[in-house]
């Protein structure tokens, strides 16, 4: 009699209570208010990856329930890396009592730092959130910031190892610098360290301006450098292809983080997708929004990287790809 009742509630539940059975499957729950989000960004929108990163930071708000025109208001912002308009698109998003802000770029955080004393921010691209005073610790930031790293601390001899196994004499590597980024020395000493582990010297220049960006090349190429190595950075993204130009010109093998960087002639590109720390922005706003403090948010670190060569650019400076580099390849440009 027992196992009759419990078959009969079995079925029950199966025909009209499936809820009580089995745990629906999650979906993004409606919002109730209009929140209002600043999105800073020190590129531009059109053209280029500004757009793109933006639109897939709309996108992650979407897939959490946030819909532009409903339930979301964005008040975004590009500064065109011009780094004399930042103070002043901060003091527009503040004023618009904006409840988070999206920020990309150190010059935008910096400004953010002195400006800003109460908006929770959430940074989308950092090499180091410590060298750059945004947390006191990357588990448990403390203050304001909170958001996503684009580069593990090991990056550079990644880097290198694959520069090296392209050009086995491999002995003298450039990078260049943009001066207005707080962490691009820190990743320097880590790159010198990392080349004199395996007996290669590191040579710097500085470029933070598009008519810099040639002469920094020419004088890495004066001081013998065989190959260049790019550290991450905004104004770096927005100049990609008179980067890789630039290195063409004077017949220097280059790496830089973002995928894109080899679509439009560098020779590889190997780093974090990018475009991923936009959508994955969305996530740390919910939260924020949904009442977390943005100092007990953790900075989360790349998990994943992806390698990209032009063979085209390769054919171009005379270098032959070993079969090994290649099967590691995510992508292949011609």
């Amino acid at each position: 009699m027992e196992s009759t009742r419990r078959r009969k509630l079995l079925l029950a539940l199966a025909i009209g209570g499936t809820a009580v059975a089995c745990p629906p499957i999650a979906l993004a729950q409606p919002v109730a208010r209009t929140v209002r989000i600043g999105f800073l960004y020190f590129g531009s929108r059109q053209p280029g990856p500004g757009g793109e990163r933006y639109a897939a930071f709309l996108a992650g708000m979407r897939d959490l329930g946030y819909v532009e025109g409903k339930n979301l208001i964005v008040e975004a912002r590009f500064a065109d890396s011009n780094i004399e308009r930042v103070p002043d698109l901060v003091k527009e998003l503040l004023g618009s009592k904006v409840d988070v802000i999206v920020a990309t770029a150190s010059p935008v955080y910096r400004a953010l730092q002195r400006l800003n004393t109460s908006i929770p921010v959430v940074v989308t691209v950092t090499a180091d959130p410590l060298i750059e005073g945004l947390a006191t610790t990357v588990a448990r930031p403390g203050g304001l910031f909170t958001g996503l790293a684009d580069t593990a601390a090991d990056l550079s001899s990644k880097q290198i190892e694959l520069l090296k196994v392209m050009m086995p004499r491999l002995s003298r590597v450039g990078t260049i610098m943009n001066p207005t980024n707080f962490s691009h020395p820190a990743q320097a000493t880590r790159m010198t360290l990392a080349g004199q582990r395996i007996g290669i010297q590191i040579v710097l220049a500085e470029a933070g301006k598009t008519p810099e960006i040639e002469p920094a090349f020419e004088s890495l190429a004066r001081l013998r450098a065989e190959a260049v190595i790019l550290f991450g950075d905004t104004f770096f993204s927005e100049q990609m292809r008179a980067l890789a130009q630039a290195a063409l010109k004077v017949r220097l093998p280059s790496v830089y983080v973002p995928q894109e960087y080899a679509a439009v002639g560098g020779l590889m590109s190997y780093g974090a997708a990018l475009v991923d720390n936009f959508r994955r922005a969305a996530t740390k706003v919910d939260k924020i929004l949904k009442g977390a403090a943005p100092g007990d948010l953790p900075f989360e670190q790349p998990t994943e990287y992806q390698l990209a060569i032009n063979l085209t650019t390769a054919r171009t400076l005379g270098l032959t790809i070993p079969q090994s580099l290649l099967l590691r390849t995510n992508q292949r440009f011609e």
